[in-house]
């Protein structure tokens, strides 16, 4: 008779796998290396997940959130700061270096998917996007059809800003088009 998954150990898994691919990337994963990388036998991984795809659907859920976790736990996300300030500080923590290759994975994770080669595995961190930041705006009194449109411009704004600097590095003339992008959002929020 089979062991039952322990939980726990699943969760726990699953950080390690997340930190694993922040670091190594998901268009190479494998389960063999992976289970090298843990210290584990390729059996751990699958007692836990099924097989890799199992794994990849858990991993995406995970990472996602592990993400929404950390937005949320930035100053200003419940209080009364304005949206362009929470976007700044959301560019500053991501743009720390502990935080870059989260940041790496959520591109890879985007180009892949924008790519056709996730296969249903489009986590709810790219799905559902634009919905968690009009939740933001909602909450700062923004109506519906305004707060999903300000959110989609914003969010499309923002991860080309950030792929600009992940690809060229030139923070200066990044940075200055996002405090214009920052303020813009408030202008909008404002508006609305």
């Amino acid at each position: 008779m089979a062991r039952t998954a322990d939980p726990a150990r699943r969760a726990e898994l699953l950080d390690q796998i997340v930190d694993y691919l922040a670091g190594h990337g998901l268009s190479t994963l494998s389960m063999r290396p992976l289970a090298e990388h843990l210290g584990k036998s390729t059996r751990v991984l699958t007692h836990h997940f099924a097989d890799k795809e199992d794994l990849l659907s858990a991993t995406m859920e995970r990472l996602d959130e592990r993400h929404r976790a950390w937005l949320r736990s930035l100053p200003g996300w419940t209080g009364s700061d304005s949206v362009g300030t929470i976007i700044r500080r959301t560019w500053d923590w991501q743009m720390e270096e502990p935080n870059l290759p989260v940041a790496r994975l959520i591109h890879e994770i985007e180009g892949l998917a924008a790519g056709g080669r996730l296969h249903g595995h489009v986590p709810r961190l790219l799905a559902d996007r634009s919905e968690f930041v009009a939740g933001l705006l909602r909450d700062r009194g923004v109506p519906e059809a305004a707060a999903l449109r300000i959110s989609t411009l914003a969010n499309a704004a923002y991860t080309g800003l950030q792929i600009d600097f992940l690809t060229t590095g030139d923070r200066t003339r990044v940075e200055e088009a996002l405090d214009q992008l920052c303020a813009l959002v408030d202008e909008w929020v404002t508006a609305a």
